[in-house]
């Protein structure tokens, strides 16, 4: 079976992860995720903003500050727990987890465990502009949304 994720293979080519900045989880899975080696190169980009809006149009923006929201290159769209297996499938360290994950005996538990962080993230999510000091060692001027108008920080 050739790899979906080979040059010139037509597979996916990386992915843009759309991850809540106002939430320090978000940010230390976003940090955690940016320092894997990558199989699929993810890019990140704070669900919401300005960048989000102008890139995905069609996506409702609402929805990606509810839930992670991964976009593909090829179009495909994954949220909540696909969402996750997305990130871990691109992951050198991780494809195998992702997909033993997926398979539908560890399914249902996969999806409580992507629903608790959730309702957890609901709780520690900040308001205001994001901050620059995240637990766990994230978060810095990288983490900060692109803002036209450059009152965000």
């Amino acid at each position: 079976m050739p790899d979906a994720t080979a040059h010139g293979g037509g597979g996916i080519r990386y992915f843009t992860v759309l991850y809540d900045a106002h939430c320090p989880m978000c940010r230390a899975a976003r940090g955690w995720l940016a320092s894997r080696a990558q199989l699929v190169p993810l890019e990140f980009v704070p669900a919401g903003s300005a960048e989000a809006r102008q890139r995905f149009p069609g996506l409702d923006h609402a929805a990606t500050l509810r839930d992670i929201t991964v976009v593909a290159d090829t179009g495909a769209v994954y949220v909540g727990d696909g969402a996750w297996f997305a990130c871990l499938w691109a992951l050198a360290e991780y494809r195998a987890t992702a997909e033993r994950l997926a398979a539908p005996h560890l399914l249902p538990l996969a999806r409580r465990v992507v629903a608790a962080a959730s309702a957890l993230r609901e709780r520690v999510r900040e308001a205001g502009p994001p901050s620059l000091d995240g637990p766990a060692g994230y978060g810095g001027p990288d983490d900060r949304p692109v803002c036209a108008d450059d009152r965000c920080g």
